[in-house]
């Protein structure tokens, strides 16, 4: 196993256990199962596993294994506070409590924000003291360092990032996803801040590895590397020396050693011109499915009335590369959830944006079609409630 360190110093494994998808058994988490694939990687060298409030078991899980196996202080635990949840001062210590219990601990390792989307997000819990609440968990060790895990866009991810002095963050990246979301360049910006960074979704859920075309899957068998997709889908992330570790939600013990395997042999800047160019052809095998040529470059924003344009067609393209469910929630997710609204309807059809972009895209004509396609009214109204709940003024009890 390979490490690379956190602010502080200390040495984090580069493959990170990700404890949302743990096999079910009989209406709950297959205790004796995960126990096995988390004692697996372990014992080859991983010290980081992410768990959150809301993955239902999971926090309890890993609480019992890490206790029953004595590795609770040989390990490093990654929880969230459901930030979603949150209406008032009292509600943060009563869930993070809860949350110490669960992991049978006094301390979390790393806390983060969960799923983050906008800066009103971040701007709510302060209203409700979380600085001071989090520096005085920090005085007292019940918080080693603290973090924010993000879904959202580059600007807002940026705002966030520079308000405060964070010591991690979770970002989901991946060689199709380099624009979108926090990105490429959000990445770059904490790593020159320091600050490391922990990516989530590295296979885009498997579907860089089980959703490849037919002309993707050829390309990857007949490289002279021999590396199957998913290890691509690694490598690639690991080849990057901003990147501090990369998560995955193992489940069979082959999957573990395998991750492993490649956790111990991938190297920072190991990637050839033609390894760039094998990744480049699979992911334009991908989009042959897309409907809009966009690829992410954001010369079309800022928009004068706030639409998050390649978010809308970064999503519209999901539609048709995955499926319609897909490519509908994350656009509630990433476009949905700001507290300024993004969505392609308040397009005023100036054709600003149709000057600046690189691809000729006629994009006032594929925003009307793309958010026609994305916001069916299940998805409306959906969202509307949503937004009402996680934007709600908090309590002042």
């Amino acid at each position: 196993m390979q490490y690379r360190k956190d602010k502080t110093g200390s040495e984090l494994s580069i493959l990170g256990f990700g404890c949302m998808r743990f096999t079910k058994k009989g209406g709950g988490i297959d205790i004796e199962k995960a126990e096995r694939e988390i004692m697996t990687a372990f014992d080859a060298g991983v010290n980081y596993f992410d768990t959150a409030y809301i993955y239902p078991g999971s926090e309890a899980a890993i609480g019992e294994i890490f206790e029953r196996n004595g590795i609770r202080d040989k390990v490093n635990i990654a929880t969230k506070l459901p930030q979603y949840l949150i209406g008032s001062a009292a509600a943060i210590d009563r869930y993070f409590n809860e949350e110490l219990a669960r992991l049978r601990t006094d301390h979390v390792d790393y806390y983060l924000m969960h799923h983050v989307t906008d800066v009103a997000m971040w701007e709510k819990l302060k209203s409700v003291g979380i600085i001071d609440w989090i520096e005085e968990k920090k005085r007292c060790g019940a918080i080693r360092n603290i973090g924010f895990s993000y879904h959202g866009n580059t600007e807002n991810f940026l705002t966030i990032l520079n308000d405060y002095s964070w010591d991690i963050c979770q970002i989901q990246y991946n060689y199709f996803d380099e624009y979108a979301q926090a990105g490429v360049d959000g990445l770059r910006a904490a790593a020159a801040k320091g600050i490391p960074v922990v990516i989530m979704e590295p296979l885009r859920g498997g579907k860089l590895v089980n959703m490849l075309p037919d002309g993707a899957k050829r390309v990857v068998k007949n490289s002279s590397r021999g590396w199957s997709a998913a290890e691509w889908g690694f490598r690639w992330l690991y080849n990057q020396p901003e990147v501090t570790v990369v998560l995955s939600g193992m489940n069979s013990i082959d999957m573990v050693q395998e991750n492993c395997r490649i956790a111990s042999e991938a190297k920072a800047g190991e990637f050839t011109e033609d390894d760039y160019k094998t990744v480049a052809e699979i992911s334009s095998m991908i989009r042959e499915k897309e409907k809009v040529g966009c690829t992410g470059c954001r010369y079309c924003m800022p928009c004068p009335k706030g639409v998050d344009i390649p978010g809308a067609f970064r999503c519209y393209n999901a539609m048709y590369i995955e499926s319609k469910s897909a490519g509908r929630f994350q656009y509630a997710q990433t476009v949905g959830l700001t507290k300024e609204p993004a969505f392609a309807t308040q397009c005023i059809q100036c054709g600003k944006c149709e000057k600046h972009c690189p691809q000729n895209i006629p994009i006032r004509e594929k925003l009307r079609e793309a958010d026609r396609a994305l916001r069916p009214l299940p998805y409306k109204l959906g969202i509307n409630a949503v937004r009402k709940f996680m934007f709600r003024k908090p309590s002042s009890r």
